[in-house]
């Protein structure tokens, strides 16, 4: 699988067709004990990014990290605490659910399990021309134009009639995508679309989303685990830990010049097919878990699990992580990092 190019960047072309600005979600946790409404689980913690006409902005990070409730909460399938999510001159995050409706029809997602996205009594065919039924699309054309997107997607349409569980995962999550671009949306979140997969059946569908991409000029936010997926599908990589984006940069960039401690973990965690090399390479392993996000630690949220605060800063230093929050700061034009001592580690030393 060809990685993809980022050398168009955008970022200065164009206004943004999707902006997010300070976007916080907080619900109570479900501890299971009556009377514990005081525990709120703070799950996205001012989160700010763009996202710019056919490009794909990757959210990566552990799970937990509060990657998915960001997603949901950009479409309204969460009701975000505070901030803003603008498109097309709204703040989707203020609309009520029929406010909401009129701008559907641009903003569509694709879930990680396709099967539980389908309604099984449901065949294929009909899966993806429910959208077009909800929204009155169903003029002249309108069973020519479900099998065409049905080809567009690799589904033969004389297997159209046939229900999602008689197909692949793989061939279920194309119906999937067939589904979320029949009202040819302008942005869709994929929420780890390929991770269920098998290695080769999940190349097939990134390189369909690639093509479909440039084929119709959509904008992809695309949720993931795995940053060997991620680094063959954006064009920009936001990492995020613990409720927060911690770095945020080009695809390229983040790859080759990691500034922050976790983004290094990260990346050095990603498999190497030379066996030589992944002998001889060092990983960054981080100690202990994701400290809860119920409780999140004071100051630098990652710096319980930091080697760099554990092995190389000096008290003085720590002392600043331990108080102080880090804000996500510019490093260059198209780099920006959330630690108070960013590493100068190029990709050399991790890959």
């Amino acid at each position: 699988m060809a990685k993809k190019s980022t050398t168009r960047h955008l970022r200065d072309a164009a206004e943004p067709i999707l902006s997010v600005r300070d976007l916080v979600v907080h619900y109570p946790a479900r501890t299971g004990h009556v009377g514990s409404g005081a525990e709120v689980v703070h799950a996205v913690c001012g989160v700010t990014f763009e996202l710019h006409q056919q490009e794909t902005l990757a959210i990566v990070g552990e799970s937990g990290c509060g990657k998915t409730t960001t997603a949901r909460a950009l479409l309204n399938l969460r009701q975000p605490t505070s901030g803003q999510v603008l498109y097309d001159g709204d703040d989707l995050a203020t609309l009520s659910p029929k406010a909401m409706r009129r701008h559907r029809q641009r903003l569509q997602i694709v879930f990680q399990d396709p099967l539980a996205s389908l309604d099984p009594r449901m065949t294929v065919r009909e899966a993806v021309a429910e959208p077009l039924r909800i929204h009155r699309m169903t003029g002249a054309g309108y069973r020519e134009r479900v099998d065409r997107l049905l080809s567009s997607v690799g589904i033969d349409p004389r297997d159209a009639d046939r229900h999602p569980h008689q197909f692949s995962g793989g061939q279920r999550q194309r119906v999937a995508i067939a589904r979320a671009l029949a009202l040819e949306p302008q942005v869709v979140v994929l929420d780890e679309p390929v991770s269920a997969l098998d290695v080769s059946v999940q190349a097939g569908v990134l390189n369909l989303l690639d093509e479909l991409q440039a084929e119709t000029g959509v904008s992809y936010i695309f949720v993931s685990h795995d940053l060997s997926v991620v680094r063959h599908i954006a064009d920009r990589v936001a990492v995020m830990y613990l409720g927060k984006i911690v770095e945020i940069a080009s695809c390229d960039e983040l790859f080759e010049h990691p500034s922050h401690p976790y983004t290094e973990a990260l990346i050095s965690a990603i498999p190497i097919p030379d066996p030589h090399r992944e002998r001889a390479r060092e990983r960054i392993l981080l100690a202990g878990d994701v400290p809860s996000p119920i409780d999140p630690p004071e100051g630098c949220r990652f710096r319980t699990r930091c080697p760099r605060f554990a092995n190389q800063l000096t008290e003085a230093e720590q002392a600043v992580c331990a108080t102080r929050p880090p804000e996500l700061v510019e490093l260059d034009a198209s780099h920006a990092s959330a630690c108070h001592f960013p590493s100068a580690v190029r990709a050399g030393a991790l890959l």
